[in-house]
């Protein structure tokens, strides 16, 4: 379990992220158009899984569209953001903020990726929502680089991510 915030007050999620050199879990998300998503859909390719509690929000969407500022220079690279809203809810925040470098997969159908990764808030506010966590995983499903926001409405530390996917 790890401790965060949000607005400074504690918040648990259900584990710990997947431990740096381990294999990044398998997942079943959905997809835009409502189809089935898995971690093999990305096999050869370098990911960074940018993991937010809703694109709705002014932080999550802040995320979404630095990464896809990034997307441009890195090749072999998916970059996908991962959260809980409607896939036409995260199809809606993508193209209002012009963001379509950025993959999007949500768990619509499926809560087993919140509890691989260990990212599920399970009290606090937003208790049932992801928690704001970026992991880099590499061409082989290894993850390079794990990193737990300790603060929901802090970004992501975007330099530590690049810098691991480009290792």
């Amino acid at each position: 379990m790890a401790d965060i915030t949000f607005k400074g007050n504690k918040v648990h999620t259900r584990s710990s992220l997947p431990a740096v050199g381990s294999r990044a879990p398998d997942f079943l998300l959905t997809r835009a158009d409502l189809s089935d998503a898995r971690l093999a859909d990305f096999k050869g390719k370098r990911k960074i899984l940018n993991i937010v509690p809703s694109l709705d929000t002014g932080v999550c969407a802040a995320s979404a569209r630095r990464f896809n500022q990034e997307a441009a220079q890195l090749p072999n690279v998916v970059i996908l953001t991962i959260s809980n809203d409607l896939p036409f809810a995260q199809k809606r925040s993508c193209e209002a903020e012009g963001i379509k470098e950025v993959v999007t997969r949500s768990q619509l159908r499926n809560r087993d990726f919140s509890a691989a990764y260990g990212v599920e808030m399970t009290d606090g506010p937003l208790a049932g929502l992801l928690s704001r966590a970026v992991l880099v995983v590499d061409e082989n499903d290894r993850v390079l680089d794990a990193q737990q926001v300790p603060e929901i409405a802090q970004e992501p530390d975007y330099a530590r991510a690049i810098a691991a996917v480009k290792t």
